[in-house]
């Protein structure tokens, strides 16, 4: 990239807002939306599927399995493979990304409900919970750490892979460094991984405080 400096400070001011959709901001706003749907997806689809799973261990193999054959799939491969489907489009890179999240949170929820003693759920019983109350106010308050772990890596995941999403046309800030290279200006790559990795960090960060949030008794316990 010559003497080019790593980072133009003025290209940066020139470009974060300049009323394109090829603006920092403007991608970093798409980055952002294509990156949490597949996390919001998946853990809708994930969490009843999962308590299937724990409850009839015969279909967790077949489930996983699927899982992780979509897993070990090439992103461009299924975006191309959606492109005759969805054309170029959010949904072609939310899907995938959707199908990989599963991958994650399928076998974070079956591990979050087995997580839970069964001398716990023998004392619900014995109180009265019905299963419903069971699951929601006993056994889903303990499998949350667990589920969360496999949520943090989902999102992490997601964040990363939507840059790839650039090369059909949508990839967020992964624009940035299909521009730098072409180019062979080395500043829109800075920001783009900057700005990945600052993202990254900031959802990883809110799911942290979310777990603190939702396991009080977590914190009570390393208090004492």
């Amino acid at each position: 990239m010559g003497d080019e400096p790593l980072v133009r400070w003025d290209w940066i001011a020139r470009n974060w807002d300049n009323g394109t959709p090829y603006a920092i901001k403007a991608l970093l706003e798409d980055h952002t939306v294509m990156a949490f749907l597949p996390v919001v997806f998946g853990l809708l689809i994930a969490l009843p599927l999962g308590l299937a799973c724990a409850r009839w261990r015969v279909l967790y193999q077949p489930t996983t399995g699927l899982m992780n054959v979509i897993y070990s799939l090439p992103s461009l491969a299924l975006f191309s493979i959606l492109l005759s489907v969805t054309g170029l489009t959010r949904t072609t890179v939310i899907i995938p990304l959707t199908l990989f999240s599963l991958a994650v949170l399928i076998p974070a929820v079956v591990d979050g409900m087995t997580s839970v003693p069964d001398h716990v759920r023998q004392s619900a019983v014995a109180m009265g919970f019905r299963p419903l109350r069971r699951l929601l106010q006993v056994e889903l308050p303990i499998a949350v750490p667990v589920v969360l772990a496999g949520l943090r890596v989902a999102t992490v995941s997601s964040i990363s892979l939507v840059s790839v999403g650039a090369l059909i046309g949508q990839g967020g800030l992964g624009y940035l460094f299909i521009d730098g290279w072409q180019r062979q200006f080395p500043t829109p790559i800075v920001v783009g991984i900057a700005l990945v990795t600052l993202l990254a960090l900031v959802a990883d960060l809110a799911l942290i405080l979310i777990q603190r949030w939702l396991t009080p008794w977590a914190r009570a316990r390393r208090a004492a």
